[in-house]
């Protein structure tokens, strides 16, 4: 095992050297005001009150109220100042910090560049010199300033930079910390001077922000994934993580090779995943002269998609689907893009049958199999609209229908809803929001606590300051008195504001109403304005991505429809080495739950792999609201025509991961989506039937479905009544599972998937794998 490997020379000389050199942390913002100085020189005050030696130098405070604050008692190096046609600059000194000797030094533009004849080029240099001499260097940088980033930010704002640093430097550090605000909180700064004088119009037009703060969340997002698979590699774990996407499509050299291509690169892209590409060649001979052509043909599709084409050589049909799953399984893929059979049944039970063969074999890997319209409708491309959502001229003077109107004035009477969202309990959700709260409440606006949840953390208790709280309300339950959220005196003194923590939580029986999120509606509806907080895992579509990263079952969920109707959604995000040290310094639990917690949730495995799913999570929010908005920028491509996906359950357990699959599915590619259950009467008489069918009736439409019952003859009938009800819903996509079936049964009471398989080439059709 790793732990047990002798280190090599070059290995133990690097621990040592590691151990003389200071620490490196970066924070990383979308623009300049997002807060990232405000956060370092707040962990400088922290340090400092720990005992730790803590200085600054060339600092920009730029006269920002708060940040100037967050400066008093910090000791100050003055930096060396010259001037350019843009104004003072101030470059780090060096020497003055060598001679001064402290133990961390904070300092603003990781991009900056030194003034014309210094010795040292850049601050980046400035650093690398003080970290060799053991001084820790707590940096800010912006995210259109690392080279990367800089020409996508270009391309979609116009936005032009001079000063950058390396992709790299962001694994030179030691910590990345991600600062993420919305676009409605920096232009609230702008609106109220916070910003100072220095505002660059073109990076605070909405749009702009929303498109670097993406950019921002996703770089983040793809570093977080580089550690987790490291960690998983270290760890000797195979398979995908069950965060990012990988697509592979495998594809021969045939006419509708670029097809498949094209189709993978459009899923990719939407679900924000990798893309590969694999075809299999004859072993013995050449290819065809067409087989040729088709071959740069594609090659060069891959180049431009940036794609990595790879090649195997094909073994016989039959052993086909093992190779091709054996690769996928090697390179962590999670979804395997091929086309329909063009054979006949004849023709796959004398041949044998690739597709068949997947579908047999398949473990840990999805197969998307890819509609044959070609002859109709030419290459398919990706929908990704919903019905009624199309543009017309005539808009503006169209007059509002009845529903319409009244949908208008619920929004303009509706209070404002913002929700803090984190990877972990104890990254800092609800420090945050007690901290807006009080300056909500410096500025006016009358700001109440209606249920606050410290778990006795003392930082978070001290951020409570002068805010009023409600009385919560007591409630009776088995002998016990509980707490819990007192509508009634926060609807009686209307307060503008109410903070409300753990947005999943699940009420007392005997409340009004079962869960916290549904007060927090009716609070919404009654006018008043709602901050609260919630943890990534609680969303209700992840949960069964979070079982498989962490094999933890979360109970308490929340409709992803609520972090959609939320006006601002912003992450708090910790890396995990600094959480797990919160929370051995009894930050987080009380100290006789350390050692337990760090064994099972706070695992560094989990805590890297839920930082990676919020991240994604909410750069998909920022993605889906910034096409709501202008629908012309988005990173993951514009509108289409329209998609309606139908999920495909039975009474057997998985039916609700399979709703949850097809509602993020559908909700990435703007679809209508349906649940389609295809009844016989054997079934009805079941059990179970009537508790299943609420079961799922009740995911469905919590997750914003529809559900269908029909009804079949027999079970051999299943596939033509599904095929006929997915005909009569215009479905453009089928999903459903993997059967548990052994052969025979199939063959006595019908094969599903080969039903489909054989009549509904029309259609897209994804296999979920099953656990």
């Amino acid at each position: 095992m790793e732990q047990f490997r002798r280190k090599t020379p070059e290995e133990l000389l690097q621990s040592i050297e590691n151990l003389h050199r200071g620490r490196f942390k970066i924070y990383i913002g979308a623009v300049s005001g997002s807060g990232k100085t405000y956060h370092m020189l707040r962990e400088g005050q922290l340090l400092r009150r720990q005992g730790v030696d803590v200085v600054c130098s060339a600092v920009e405070a730029l006269n920002r109220p708060e940040t100037l604050e967050q400066m008093e008692g910090l000791e100050c190096i003055p930096g060396i100042s010259w001037y350019d046609r843009d104004g003072m600059k101030e470059d780090l000194d060096v020497e003055a910090v060598l001679a001064r000797n402290p133990e961390v030094v904070l300092t603003d533009g990781l991009a900056h560049r030194n003034r014309k004849g210094a010795v040292i080029g850049t601050r980046l240099e400035d650093i690398r010199v003080l970290l060799t001499k053991g001084i820790s260097v707590i940096v800010t940088v912006n995210v259109y300033e690392l080279d990367g980033a800089r020409e996508l930010a270009r391309q979609l704002t116009g936005i032009e930079t001079a000063e950058t640093v390396p992709d790299g430097v962001l694994d030179e550090a030691d910590e990345v910390r991600l600062i993420d605000v919305s676009p409605e909180t920096m232009l609230q700064r702008i609106g109220d001077g916070c910003l100072g004088e220095q505002v660059h119009q073109q990076f605070y037009e909405k749009g702009n922000l929303s498109i670097l703060r993406e950019i921002a969340l996703r770089l983040m997002a793809e570093g977080v994934n580089d550690s987790l698979e490291k960690y998983r590699d270290e760890k000797g774990f195979s398979g995908p993580s069950g965060v990012t996407e990988r697509i592979l499509v495998a594809t021969q050299y045939h006419w509708n090779g670029s097809i498949y291509v094209r189709r993978g690169q459009q899923i990719a892209k939407r679900l924000n995943g990798d893309l590969w590409v694999i075809s299999f060649v004859p072993m013995r001979g050449k290819l065809t002269k067409d087989r040729f052509a088709f071959r740069h043909t594609i090659r060069k599709l891959c180049d431009k998609l940036g794609a990595p084409l790879h090649e195997l050589p094909a073994p016989s049909r039959r052993k086909l689907p093992k190779q091709l799953l054996a690769f996928a399984n090697q390179h962590k893929v999670t979804r395997i893009v091929i086309g329909h059979s063009k054979q006949t049944p004849w023709q796959e039970f004398w041949r044998g049958s690739f597709v068949n063969g997947l579908l047999r074999q398949m473990k840990g890997v999805d197969i998307f199999i890819v509609a044959d319209r070609t002859e109709s409708e030419g290459e398919r491309i990706l929908p990704a609209m919903l019905p009624g959502m199309e543009s017309q001229p005539g808009d503006p003077y169209r007059r509002l229908l009845p529903d319409e109107m009244e949908r208008r004035i619920y929004e303009i009477k509706r209070g404002r809803f913002k929700v803090y969202i984190g990877a972990a309990p104890g990254v800092g959700k609800t420090y945050t929001m007690l901290r807006e709260g009080n300056d909500l409440l410096q500025r006016g606006v009358h700001v109440v606590i209606g249920l606050l949840e410290t778990h006795g953390r003392k930082e978070t208790e001290e951020q409570v300051g002068k805010l009023a709280q409600v009385p919560l309300k007591t409630i009776e339950y088995r002998g016990a008195k509980l707490k819990e959220l007192n509508m009634e005196e926060i609807l009686r003194i209307r307060p503008d504001v109410v903070l409300v923590d753990e947005l999943a939580h699940t009420n007392v029986p005997g409340s009004d109403r079962k869960k916290r999120y549904e007060d927090v509606l009716e609070l919404l509806k009654a006018g008043i304005s709602v901050v609260s907080t919630m943890n990534v895992q609680h969303l209700e579509s992840l949960n069964d991505a979070v079982e498989q990263l962490t094999g933890i079952r979360v109970r308490e969920t929340v409709p992803d429809s609520i972090l959609r109707d939320a006006d601002q959604v912003e992450l708090i995000d910790v890396a995990p080495s600094a959480l797990q040290q919160r929370l051995r310094e009894g930050k987080v639990y009380a100290m006789d739950k350390v050692e337990q917690s760090l064994k099972h949730f706070f695992k560094t495995g989990n805590l890297i792999a839920l930082r990676e799913l919020a991240l994604r999570e909410i750069a998909d929010d920022v993605d889906e609201r910034l096409e709501a908005w202008e629908r012309t920028s988005s990173l993951r491509g514009p509108y289409r025509r329209k998609e309606t996906i139908c999920v495909c359950v039975s009474l057997r357990g998985d039916a609700d991961r399979l709703i949850r699959r097809g509602f993020r599915i559908a909700h990435r590619l703007k679809a209508a989506w349906y649940t389609v259950f295809i009844v016989t009467p054997d079934q009805v008489q079941h059990e179970l039937y009537l508790s299943r069918m609420e079961t799922i009736r009740a995911m469905t439409e919590r997750l914003g479905g529809t559900l269908l019952v029909q009804e079949a003859a027999s079970r051999k009938e299943i596939g033509r009544s599904l095929l006929r009800a997915a005909a009569a819903l215009g479905c453009t996509q089928l999903i459903l599972g993997q059967t548990k079936q052994p052969w025979w049964k199939r063959w006595r009471r019908g094969d599903v998937m080969r039903t489909i398989g054989l009549h509904g080439r029309h259609m897209d059709v994804l296999v979920v794998s099953r656990k």
